[in-house]
């Protein structure tokens, strides 16, 4: 279960993310995270919040943002805003570390989904940000922070993740690890 104060390390990568602010501390309204990316490249894939906006502010070096389809790069002392129902994606495209706070609101269950993603990450079980189509799928169903792949049709998504995700968790997959989380889901 993600803590104020709690950080998460990735031991492959050195990568951490730091919660400031879970849900729980703030009655739902968002989700603060510290987070520090020394890995190079995408994490996750481009994507799409249904229900949740993201603010990025850059602490030290550089953020590359994909947006709208257009690349910017935030240095430090820079926010930005990304909007719900916009395709994008953040990483570190630098030889340099980067170290950004994001809020996300409204929180949902964003800070599982956080929990969750470094934990599989860290476990070896994503290749260049991409965690396999059914765990995918599975994460699109389950999780209340409704996230869409921005590289394929949410309707095709829509029927891949209500035949395919069921099917997943009968093979173990979840959106939210015991392992991870301390609860399942």
């Amino acid at each position: 279960m993600p803590t104020k104060g709690q950080t998460i390390i990735n031991p492959t990568n050195g990568d951490s993310v730091e919660f400031l602010e879970t849900a729980k501390d703030t009655n739902g309204e968002r989700v603060t995270i510290k987070a520090i990316v020394n890995s190079k490249g995408q994490d996750v894939p481009n994507h799409i919040h249904v229900l949740q906006d993201e603010t990025f502010e850059v602490i030290s070096g550089q953020l590359t943002i994909l947006f709208a389809g257009k690349t910017h790069k935030l240095s430090a002392g820079e926010k930005i805003t990304l909007p719900k129902n916009i395709p994008h994606n953040h990483y570190n495209n630098d030889d340099n570390s980067v170290t950004y706070i994001l809020s996300v609101t409204p929180a949902l269950d964003f800070d599982y989904l956080v929990e969750n993603l470094v934990g599989l990450e860290a476990d070896g079980k994503s290749k260049n940000g991409n965690f396999g189509l059914v765990q995918e799928l599975v994460s699109l169903k389950y999780f209340e922070s409704k996230t869409y792949l921005a590289d394929m049709p949410v309707g095709v998504q829509k029927v891949l993740m209500n035949i395919i995700a069921p099917i997943g968790r009968l093979f173990g997959y979840r959106a939210i690890y015991k392992k991870y989380s301390g609860i399942e889901k």
